[in-house]
């Protein structure tokens, strides 16, 4: 498959290192050896739910349970985005009508066995109906996902994404348009050993409308995850805030780009945006890019970045404990990271991130 990949040298990739995807593209899945299966992390939630598992981009239907989920041509507009025009039309949906609720939470794993694969998706929620989900993207090779999303007077999202593959690449590109009174969450977490590139745009086409959009991003070794997210708001009364933490070890590299639009028609708008960086080692990088675009007059829009290492004090306070430097280097960075992850609805999710964490930490010096 030939590929149409951006250069660095253009301004929304130029801390993106999309090299190595020629490689992954060409090689073969192994899904002949499937040790993973054994151990999903799928959520012990009490309300049950849909769950669905995505083997090498397709549906695993022995360890998958649809319930309102349905599988077939997808209506998800890539653009002019190089990656996520590598994705096909069939894939899965999620469609809800009006004051509707699926049972439980929503599951759905992506097990990737090598090689390249590419998935669409659709969550159309209808007035006052909500959901959550939560994706968890395991294994190797490079997963491409483009989701598009549209919530209409009144509806709930809450989606909640976990990386944790071993290596290779994600690659997830997300369109939202929120109408009146409607919100939309969308939590992320980094905390395996693939490099990543997130592309998020959000708009709060309906009046009123709120979106909160962020995450964690945990690196280690020569990782390097780039997230990129614009949140347009076009009508007055609406909300929005960005949250983002990024850590990086040894190497590696965060860059976190987060802008707000402001039309002129929406006025009283209300818009924050935190982005941090924490570098463990000195020869780590975190870039933060915070933007803000203002045509209306009647705004309450902030923003702010800072990049540091780890407070001294709080060190040698905790050394002086008899904390051990490298318990105490975790404690401190995952309270860093807590902002973040604390965004996140649902007891039963927000403790399985926060095990993510903890997990990711363990593997630290």
């Amino acid at each position: 498959m030939l590929l149409d990949l951006p250069s660095n040298r253009a301004e929304g990739w130029r801390w993106s290192d999309l090299s190595g995807l020629p490689a992954l593209a060409a090689a073969p899945a192994d899904s002949a050896n499937l040790g993973e299966l054994r151990e999903l992390p799928w959520l012990d939630c009490d309300l049950g739910g849909p769950r669905l598992l995505f083997v090498d981009g397709r549906r695993a239907a022995e360890q998958s349970s649809l319930g309102v989920i349905g599988m077939g041509h997808v209506e998800a507009d890539a653009g002019d985005h190089p990656l996520a025009k590598q994705v096909g039309r069939e894939g899965w949906t999620l469609k809800l009508g009006r004051d509707h609720a699926p049972q439980g939470l929503v599951q759905i794993i992506h097990l990737s066995t090598g090689g390249a694969d590419h998935l669409p998706a659709r969550i159309e929620l209808d007035v006052d109906a909500q959901a959550s989900v939560v994706e968890t993207f395991i294994g190797r090779g490079w997963t491409n996902r483009l989701t598009e999303m549209v919530l209409y007077k009144g509806a709930r999202l809450m989606l909640s994404r976990r990386l944790l593959g071993s290596s290779g690449f994600v690659s997830l590109t997300d369109r939202a348009s929120v109408g009146e009174g409607a919100s939309i969450n969308i939590i992320t977490l980094s905390a395996g050993g693939s490099d990543s590139r997130l592309d998020t745009h959000i708009s709060l086409s309906g009046e009123g409308a709120f979106a909160e959009a962020g995450g964690a991003l945990l690196t280690r070794g020569t990782q390097r995850h780039d997230a990129n997210l614009a949140l347009h708001h076009a009508m007055p009364n609406g909300t929005s805030r960005q949250v983002w933490r990024s850590v990086a070890a040894d190497k590696s590299t965060c860059s976190v780009a987060a802008r707000v639009e402001v039309a002129r028609a929406a006025q009283k708008t209300d818009g924050e945006q935190s982005l941090k960086g924490l570098l463990l080692d000195r020869g780590a990088t975190v870039n933060a890019k915070p933007e803000l675009e203002i045509f209306a007059d009647d705004v309450k829009c902030a923003h702010g970045a800072t990049v540091g290492e780890l407070d001294r004090n709080a060190l040698f306070y905790l050394a002086s404990r008899g904390v051990p430097n490298s318990e105490a280097k975790a404690l401190l960075t995952q309270a860093f990271v807590a902002d973040a992850i604390d965004r996140i609805g649902g007891e039963s999710v927000r403790e399985a991130f926060e095990g993510d964490v903890r997990k990711w930490f363990g593997g630290t010096r």
